[in-house]
């Protein structure tokens, strides 16, 4: 793919290697400001600053506009370790990685040079998911709406929010029947945030609602760029698939870490801790489902990094990402969530007791079940790829966000 703009002097240049030492380094930060990022229910501005400084929220960005542009697997593995050490913090480092990645790679370039002038250390959130609507006027939309689940909002410098563009009050659908959606890009300045984010888990994400603090907003059309088939404008061929590939990242490398957490944390307490009935370890029941639970979780982790490393050796070699292989990675991200929420389950019962108080595994706990309540990992998706896997996916179909459409279907209303 042929940049359009040159990398600038924000630039950050650094190894894969180099950057998993810089992880490593960070973690016991991470796993110090969790409790405090709780209380908050937004991270702590020190780690924030020290994952700026590092450059990693930068990872999947594309190198045209200062960005590290690593393939997925190498990301995922950063993202997974961070995750570990604290499920609201690796959260926040998956969205910074989705939303800035698509950003960088499908605005036109006048909006590119507008969000990052200075190469790639700008902060990103929102919803993409069509919260909002948008009616067409010259030169670009004006929205509205509400939006929820703004990861990483108290932060932010630009927020990215999806809207169905609306034909008078009803949405404008294309010709296979599903509604048209544009991404629209706006300062942080022109929203307000609703301070809501008293949930369950992942709590220190600060995954807040948000309004515009006008009942419309003008959003030029340079700002923008469609939910489904948005052109590319830089990075490599690994951002050819659009949002699918970014946002299957994101979900599933999070999943890795904090389900490994779970599972190290289980076995802590089965060495650790004793009741009348004795160590937890010492159980000839408990120790057989506990190896269930590490084989469940080792076996979807490899299928995991076998779909993506599979994906990315195509990148590396060139060649675009298959139907196949974009169903692939989504059924491993829906299979991974499915894994940690039996294992979280497993370990809260085990332990009797341990996470009804406050603790790592309690925290565990409370964030895998949040992170499973994604539209991402609902049923449907799943369903649509397995029309790939069955070869029922049609003549030319292609993968987009909540499904796969063929040329000609129509998907109805």
């Amino acid at each position: 793919m042929t940049t359009h703009l040159a990398a600038t002097a924000g630039s950050v240049t650094a190894s894969y290697e180099a950057l998993s030492r810089t992880v490593e380094n960070f973690l016991p930060l991470v796993e110090a400001d969790a409790d405090e990022a709780e209380r908050l229910t937004h991270l702590t501005d020190r780690v924030v600053d020290e994952f700026r400084r590092a450059g990693l929220y930068m990872l999947t960005m594309p190198k045209a506009i200062g960005g590290l542009e690593l393939p997925w697997v190498e990301a995922m593995r950063l993202v997974e370790r961070v995750a570990w050490a604290d499920g609201s913090t690796g959260w926040c480092m998956m969205v910074e990685g989705v939303v800035n990645a698509i950003m960088a790679a499908y605005l036109p370039d006048e909006g590119a040079r507008i969000i990052y002038p200075g190469g790639a250390d700008v902060t990103a959130a929102g919803n993409g998911v069509p919260r909002g609507f948008a009616r067409k006027v010259d030169g670009g939309y004006m929205i509205r709406g509400h939006w929820s689940y703004g990861s990483t909002i108290q932060h932010a410098e630009w927020i990215h929010s999806g809207c169905f563009i609306a034909d008078g009050d009803k949405p404008r659908l294309k010709p296979d029947g599903t509604p048209e959606i544009v991404l629209c890009h706006h300062p942080r300045s022109s929203v307000v945030l609703k301070g809501n984010w008293d949930v369950l888990g992942l709590r220190g994400s600060g995954s807040y609602d948000y309004a515009l603090t006008t009942g419309e907003l003008f959003v030029p059309d340079h700002m923008t760029f469609p939910f489904d088939g948005a052109r590319q404008w830089r990075g490599g061929i690994q951002y050819g698939a659009g949002l699918v590939t970014a946002t299957t990242w994101g979900h599933t490398s999070w999943a890795l870490g904090v389900g490994r957490r779970a599972l190290d944390e289980l076995a802590r307490h089965a060495r650790e801790r004793g009741d009348p009935f004795g160590k937890l370890h010492e159980s000839a029941s408990f120790r057989m489902s506990f190896a269930q639970a590490e084989a469940k979780y080792r076996a979807a982790r490899a299928l995991v990094y076998d779909c993506w490393n599979g994906l990315c050796d195509s990148y590396a070699r060139g060649e675009t990402a298959s139907l196949e292989q974009l169903a692939l990675i989504r059924l491993a991200m829906r299979h991974i969530h499915d894994v940690i929420s039996e294992v979280a389950t497993f370990a809260h019962r085990a332990t009797r007791g341990v996470s009804l108080r406050p603790s790592v595994l309690q925290r565990c706990y409370r964030d895998i079940h949040s992170g499973t309540q994604h539209l991402l990992l609902a049923d449907q998706i799943s369903q649509e790829c397995a029309k790939v896997l069955l070869g029922t996916a049609g003549q030319n179909a292609q993968m987009a966000m909540f499904g796969v459409h063929a040329p000609g279907e129509s998907k109805g209303h």
